[in-house]
């Protein structure tokens, strides 16, 4: 799918309302979707494996799809698969051929853990969930949460890796979701804006907001982001049972003014410095929407702050 950047740009202006409501009815559409197909596959598994890599707005759509699973009476609980990493160990953290940690590998995970996991809640049985802490890198020894599934519960568990063969090849029968942001915005019969400059906005701007990182920070493992991208997540997603895109029209004009100034910012020098610096041009060529008009359950409140799901 590809945005015309002439339609965003007149919509900014025209009717900015209109295309917010639009956008997030269709995206609506999809969650609807995606909670229809997981409970027709719930009489062959209770559990959702959903995947996408980083910006793709994972978390927003698993709330989402769980409000849709409660009108169809089947309760919900939610898991982040980050709280089954493995605590940081130089003698077992797998690593880049630079020698530095790959933190995007799914060896990173305690695959063991969670396919046990698995086959306890398939059985009936609780589970205590994990927690990590990620400012010492480490899993500490209180658990974050307990599972028990009733007769009408679904689990979604939902991380990078919730695809990898590591995980659907003893599971076969869970429901696999894949979300990503998978369209370009184009002019003229030419890309102006790709669709992986769609999730690193939203990274660098969730970043800068809620996670103390600086410009440079985010931009800087943005090259390790999309190795572990190409070799981890994205070519396991044709196992994905549904598939679907979270870009949303309206968003560019929305991060539009934050944004800029981060990107402004671009360190020189870095890996893939040539591709970072061309999103600054790409950024003014959209217009602004005050994120006053986006309502507090968009997806794109997971970056910006003031949503119903933080």
């Amino acid at each position: 799918m590809a945005y015309q950047l002439n339609d965003i740009n007149y919509r900014t202006v025209a009717d900015p309302r209109g295309m917010i409501e639009e956008a997030d009815a269709n995206y609506a559409g999809l969650v609807k979707q995606a909670a229809e197909k997981i409970a027709e596959n719930k009489k062959n598994s209770p559990i959702v494996l959903l995947s996408g890599p980083s910006g793709s707005g994972k978390t927003t759509t698993a709330m989402k799809i769980a409000e849709a699973l409660e009108e169809k009476g089947i309760g919900s609980h939610y898991v982040a698969m980050d709280d089954y990493f493995n605590t940081v160990d130089p003698a077992t953290t797998p690593r880049t051929p630079d020698g530095d940690y790959d933190l995007e590998s799914p060896l990173c995970l305690d695959m063991e853990l969670l396919n046990e996991h698995f086959t306890l809640l398939s059985q009936g049985k609780r589970i205590y969930v994990p927690k990590y802490e990620f400012s010492r890198c480490m899993r500490i020894q209180e658990p974050s949460k307990s599972i028990k599934l009733k007769k009408d519960e679904i689990v979604i568990f939902e991380g990078i890796h919730a695809l990898n063969d590591m995980i659907t090849d003893r599971h076969p029968e869970a429901f696999k979701l894949y979300i990503s942001a998978q369209s370009d915005v184009v002019f003229g019969g030419r890309t102006v804006f790709k669709r992986t400059w769609f999730r690193l906005v939203r990274r660098t701007v969730r970043d800068y907001n809620f996670r103390g990182s600086s410009p440079d920070e985010t931009m800087s493992m943005w090259a390790n982001v999309r190795r572990g991208e190409k070799l981890y997540i994205s070519r396991f997603k044709e196992k994905a049972d549904f598939q679907f895109d979270t870009t949303l029209a309206y968003e560019l004009p929305v991060f539009n003014s934050t944004a800029t100034q981060l990107f402004q910012q671009v360190p020189e020098g870095i890996e893939r410095f040539d591709e970072l610096r061309s999103v600054l041009p790409a950024l003014q060529l959209f217009g602004h929407i005050d994120e006053d008009l986006v309502a507090d359950d968009s997806l794109i409140r997971e970056f910006i702050g003031g949503g119903i799901y933080a």
